[in-house]
């Protein structure tokens, strides 16, 4: 596992690695009837950084799977050491468009989304609730450009500008005096980890939350951020392809062992970690623990014979998910918590845009 452990990406990283481990707990430290040694390396969200331990893991610690990935720069830069090494990467999160297109690969499988899915499913609600001039703001880097790519490829109003920041800002002085000045009705934002609780807090304490409606892929909306940001989260609107809140037997199981077990609220984050762990255990369970046959382990992954937490599941022909995505707000719950609560189906059994150019069948 090669993920983000430090800096401002850290949380991200942290909750996939949490509930990948808390998948092991439920399966008894195996998959299969293997037991299961899992090498853990902070990327430092650097590219060199990523690429130096995979190339350790692949080479030296000769690992079956690798997964972690958060940010897809770094995917992009690691993909291909591990394709051409034929070892089995299951990404918990990153999801660049070029993997699910014409680049899309054998030994690649996204258990989460492709880079679109969720701003897709944030322009579609954003265009339902009828908001016709909407400020968008993302990081200056691939996932940013899928971000705001997605987001208009379903809101069709009027866009009053695209703000692209560096990655990894924290100071929104400049672009917050842009969006007092652009005069729109709704501010999209895909601004990951500690860009995002920065931001948030700045926006409201800056006032604009008072004539500004916010709106955030289900990641700059989650569990994770609403912990560092508190109150000014209230109202905001969001859409994931999971939810605390799905009602069914593992994501019940999972979300109580997992704040029995951490304290916390998991992320969707931590929902992908645990997922991308059963995935890994249904195709080693396919083959019988034969990992030698590859051509057997890509066929079980494919067939993603596990029990999701989000619940449907399978994957199209470029190993991206087919799933729902729902819309969310953040709200106070039973208990009196900061919270997201499910509002309803946005998508049903929703494809990314880049299937077609995908090669493999």
């Amino acid at each position: 596992m090669v993920t983000t452990l430090s800096g401002a990406g850290a949380g991200l990283g942290v909750d996939i690695r949490d509930g990948f481990a808390l998948a092991l707990t439920h399966l008894g430290n195996k998959m299969g009837n293997l037991p299961v040694e899992v090498i853990t390396g902070d990327d430092q969200q650097s590219p060199d950084v990523a690429k130096q331990l995979v190339d350790k893991m692949i080479k030296k610690d000769k690992v079956d799977f690798m997964s972690g990935i958060v940010f897809s720069n770094l995917m992009l830069a690691v993909g291909p050491t591990v394709f051409n090494s034929k070892t089995y990467f299951v990404s918990a999160n990153a999801g660049p468009s070029q993997y699910a297109g014409e680049q899309c690969n054998p030994y690649f499988y996204n258990v989460a989304w492709q880079n679109d899915n969720l701003h897709e499913a944030v322009g579609q609600q954003v265009q339902q609730r009828g908001f016709k001039n909407v400020a968008l703001i993302a990081p200056n880097y691939p996932a940013g450009k899928d971000a705001l790519a997605g987001f208009k490829r379903y809101y069709k109003g009027k866009v009053a500008d695209e703000i692209y920041t560096k990655l990894g800002q924290l100071d929104y002085g400049t672009e917050l005096a842009q969006l007092r000045a652009l005069k729109a009705d709704a501010v999209y934002i895909f601004l990951p980890g500690g860009m995002g609780i920065n931001f948030i807090k700045q926006f409201v304490d800056a006032g604009l939350s008072k004539n500004l409606q916010l709106f955030g892929p289900g990641f700059s909306a989650d569990e994770d951020i609403i912990r560092a940001v508190g109150a000014p989260m209230l109202g905001m609107f969001n859409a994931s392809q999971w939810g605390h809140d799905i009602d069914n037997p593992q994501n019940k199981r999972f979300v109580a062992d997992f704040e029995k077990t951490y304290g916390r609220l998991p992320s969707l984050y931590a929902s992908q970690g645990y997922d991308a762990a059963m995935l890994m255990d249904s195709a080693v369970r396919a083959v019988k623990g034969n990992l030698a046959d590859k051509a057997g382990v890509g066929k079980a992954l494919q067939a993603a014979s596990f029990k999701s937490v989000r619940g449907d599941f399978k994957f199209n022909r470029n190993h991206f998910p087919v799933q729902k995505y729902y819309a969310r707000m953040i709200g106070k719950d039973g208990q009196g918590r900061i919270t997201n609560r499910t509002l309803g189906v946005v998508f049903d059994a929703h494809q990314d845009a880049y299937v077609g150019a995908c090669k493999l069948q």
